[in-house]
């Protein structure tokens, strides 16, 4: 039997190894168009962001191992062009431009899918990747190394383009995703799940934009002519240094026009033995449509899964074993960032309207283990189940944890058409470091049963946003009074006669971290006659709930206290009126960001921008209930407020070379300070604020040695004795402002090294060349503190002589303090408590486990 497989990746390898192990007698050949086969696609987000260190570990099998390994023979660099099913012949075209055809008895089509390009302006720019092969993932890896890119603009919020987002981050870039559909992950998770790791991407630095699709790529100027500068939108320009392509696949298909196969929106339709409609043709993969196991519906499911998984089948049919492929859930998992992982499983609720079921939800957060286990986190957790019937539709599920077992565990139930009830009492492994006595599903489970049977009765995360729970006065059951404007009900106190002053008929929405809570509350108050309680699931910890508030009632301490942890200080005079603080990257804006500052006062506040003493904007006079508007404003324009809590705070920074004494550029070195820790760190908690500064020369205009971490440009002069004229009026001497520079008591030019501060004005003040330049690098403070007990810091004895040392001393500063400070105390406190000379040597010398540091728990104690 000869069979011709064209397509050599996942499905193509996958159905030509197994037909070959089941009838070693049959020729089986693989063609592809590409050099490289069996690829790992799926990796090759982790390959741009480091994570797979090389090429070679991204090419599971190369042809010559392929075939050794298999007995399968491989033919790379042949590209299919045409199919005449009755000839039973393949059209090809070869890398060298001759054209032939390739009989066969069964064919196996598996040409995969195609990166979808937008027919937009300035995508062939250099800087515009895709991300479909090892080459794409190489070209964008070394991108971003060749031209040191600080800032990027993915385009696309699907799996990929999320998973390139975060790698791109892992290597310290800014990021920006954007997608023109009105949620990120549209079709594999419900909007109100969507928003909420939408928040999460964005808390972690990232900007994420929405109903923002892409128009145009601008092309830089001067130097940079020819590659990306960033990208167009109906929302604005974004700046971006390199712009990756992840919006979509199309199936490549196009070589079929004209064959007689079906297709439908250019993907092959096959039967459950992923046969086509032709007779001996069958496609898998990437190009093949499959079925949805749940609704029986064409789906198209480019997942490498989906491939291997179908063309196992289908050479297990052709090989005299038919075996239907039973369709797939949708099952995927993504990597979001250190501590946020997604999953997914079966029908969005939506999609199980739309295929006729009625179904019923809930939204949980659940313990991933046993809560008192070190590294606990939760599970947000939505099941979908048909409520007449209950069986289970599908899963959605974050978290830091093992998201994918909580899917798998799903997957089971749902291919098996499994009941709620069902997984009441199975036996799933349990022990505190893995999961908790009753698994987080099952709890899942118990929920939705409670809710379906009217025990448990709430507004879900999709209503509340959409307003159903108006008219509904808000009850907060949290141990401690946390919502503000809401109404606190210590859950304790709820006895018989329920809660005082409040009738039995009251409409009331209880509140609490959760929602369980709020679901002990319901049923006390139940139990006490009352008939309108309603839950909100996920609680203040999944839904930003606002209570509107009273004329003349004040802001709760714990209001004022998140809201400064935004970058919005309030001001004294008022009780509900704020000063919103807007990041800069160094102190220096764009002529349009100025413009998008000016416009935000005019609209939100008093129309007045001030500029504190670490050269940040703050926009005055913003009442409470215009805050969000603000800061949405300002973020759908490429801006942000925060600079608060005990975390990296923006860098500050001199003017460097725009001035006359500048030694280095400030700017630059800033900025990239900024990408990389205040951005790159936004989510790292430190015992303290930790302040960085940028001097261009030691006359020290923003007080380098007064933060936490200070650098200054450096220029150390060097005599040549032997040049030295022993002129009566000395240059060198005029020239320093320090006094540094003598004539010693042999008429020579001297400087006194303990005084020079290394401005570098004496350097080729001499006409005769006496002093020189002997190294241009900067000098780094650290411990330095301004306020209440302001402290100067002390330089470390090296002076760094590039910016990749300086950004590395940094970085160990920032990991050392979370390290080894204590919560509540400046890094002025740490370095004084622990002595300079140990923390010099921990800086400068001393191994450092970064991912160690980084998994610590630390509790800041910054109060602004």
């Amino acid at each position: 039997m000869n069979y011709l497989i064209v397509g050599g990746v996942a499905a193509g390898t996958k159905a030509a190894a197994k037909i070959k192990r089941c009838d070693r007698s049959a020729d089986v050949r693989v063609i592809t168009r590409d050099a490289d086969i069996s690829y790992a696609g799926c990796g090759l987000p982790y390959y741009i962001g480091g994570g797979i260190a090389t090429r070679d570990e991204l090419i599971v099998n190369t042809p010559a191992k392929y075939e050794g390994l298999t007995g399968v023979r491989v033919e790379t660099g042949v590209e299919a062009t045409g199919l005449d099913a009755q000839a039973k012949l393949v059209s090809v075209r070869r890398a060298d431009g001759t054209v032939g055809s390739e009989p066969y008895d069964k064919l196996v089509i598996a040409t995969g899918a195609a990166p979808f390009v937008p027919p937009v302006a300035g995508t062939d720019l250099a800087g515009v990747f895709c991300v479909r092969t090892p080459d794409d993932a190489e070209g964008i890896r070394a991108y971003v190394e060749a031209n040191g890119c600080r800032s990027a603009v993915v385009v696309g919020a699907g799996f990929i383009g999320l998973e390139v987002a975060e790698n791109l981050a892992a290597r310290g870039l800014s990021i920006t995703v954007i997608d023109a559909a009105d949620q990120i992950m549209p079709n594999a998770y419900d909007p109100e799940m969507a928003a909420w790791a939408t928040r999460q991407l964005k808390a972690s630095g990232w900007r994420v934009m929405t109903s923002t699709p892409l128009t145009g790529i601008r092309a830089g100027e001067g130097d940079a002519a020819g590659r990306a500068a960033g990208v167009e939108t109906p929302n604005g320009a974004l700046p971006a240094d390199i712009v990756v392509l992840a919006i979509g696949i199309r199936p490549a298909t196009a070589w079929l026009d004209g064959s007689g196969i079906e297709m439908l929106k250019g993907c092959i339709l096959v039967d459950e033995y992923m046969q086509t409609n032709l007779p001996d043709v069958y496609a898998a993969g990437d190009c093949a449509e499959v079925r949805n196991a749940i609704t029986g519906e064409p789906q198209w499911s480019a997942m490498g899964s989906t491939a291997n998984i179908s063309a196992r089948a289908l050479a297990k049919t052709l090989t005299g074993t038919p075996t239907p492929y039973p369709g797939v859930l949708g099952t995927g998992v993504v990597k979001l960032g250190a501590a946020l992982n997604g999953g997914r499983c079966g029908l969005t609720e939506e999609q199980a309207r739309q295929a006729g079921f009625e179904p019923a939800s809930v939204v949980a957060i659940l313990d991933d283990k046993a809560h008192y286990y070190p590294g606990a986190s939760s599970f947000f957790l939505k099941l979908i189940a048909d409520a007449p019937s209950h069986r289970i539709l599908g899963v959605q599920v974050f978290g830091a944890g093992a998201v994918d077992k909580v899917v798998d565990i799903a997957v089971t139930a749902i291919y098996q058409k499994l009941k709620l009830e069902d997984l009441d009492l199975m036996d799933f492994a349990y022990a505190p470091p893995f999961s908790t006595a009753i698994h987080p599903l099952v709890t899942a489970c118990y929920i939705l049963e409670n809710k379906l049977a009217g025990a448990f009765e709430t507004f879900t995360p999709a209503q509340y946003a959409a307003g159903e729970a108006a008219g509904y006065e808000v009850i907060d059951v949290l141990p401690q009074p946390t919502i503000p404007g809401a109404t606190w009900v210590d859950l304790a106190g709820i006895g018989a006669d329920g809660i005082e002053g409040v009738p039995c008929d009251a409409k009331l929405l209880l509140v609490c971290a959760k929602g369980k809570r709020g679901y002990f509350a319901q049923n006390r108050l139940k139990a006490a006659g009352y008939t309108a309680t309603r839950v909100l699931e996920g609680g203040m910890t999944f839904n930003e709930v606002k209570v509107p508030r009273k004329p003349g009632k004040k802001l709760p301490a714990a209001e004022i206290k998140r809201l400064k942890g935004l970058g919005c200080l309030q001001d004294k005079r008022f009780d509900d009126v704020f000063n919103v603080r807007v990041i800069t990257r160094n102190g220096k804006l764009t002529s349009a960001e100025q413009k998008t500052v000016a416009e935000a006062a005019e609209r939100f506040g008093s129309g007045e921008v001030t500029m504190t003493t670490r050269l940040t904007l703050e926009i005055q006079g913003v009442p409470y209930d215009n805050i969000e508007a603000c800061i949405a404003f300002l973020q759908d324009r490429g801006l942000d407020a925060g600079g608060t809590g005990s975390k990296v705070r923006p860098v500050v920074s001199c003017k460097g070379t725009t001035c006359q004494y500048g030694l280095i550029d400030t700017f630059d070195l800033s900025e990239k300070l900024h990408e990389r820790f205040y951005v790159g760190y936004h989510g790292v908690e430190l015992p303290h604020k930790f302040k960085i500064a940028v001097g261009g020369c030691p006359n020290m205009c923003v007080k380098p040695d007064l933060n936490d971490l200070g650098i200054v440009g450096q220029r150390i002069p060097q005599i040549d004795v032997a040049k030295c004229r022993g002129c009566k009026v000395c240059q060198v001497v005029n020239a320093c402002p320090m006094g540094d520079a003598q004539i010693g008591p042999d008429g020579k030019i001297t400087i006194d090294g303990t005084l020079c501060n290394h401005c570098g004005r004496c350097v080729g003040s001499c006409p005769f060349g006496a002093v020189t330049e002997s190294l241009v690098g900067y000098k780094v403070y650290i411990g330095g503190r301004w306020g209440k007990k302001t402290a100067h810091g002390r330089a470390l004895d090296k002076i760094f002589t590039s910016e990749d040392e300086v950004m590395d001393v940094v970085e160990r500063a920032i990991l050392f303090f979370r390290d080894e400070g204590v919560s509540g105390e400046r890094f002025a406190d740490t370095v004084a408590r622990l002595g300079f000379d140990y923390v010099q040597e921990k800086l400068l010398t001393a191994p450092i486990d970064k991912e160690a540091i980084l998994n610590k728990t630390v509790v800041g104690g910054a109060t602004c």
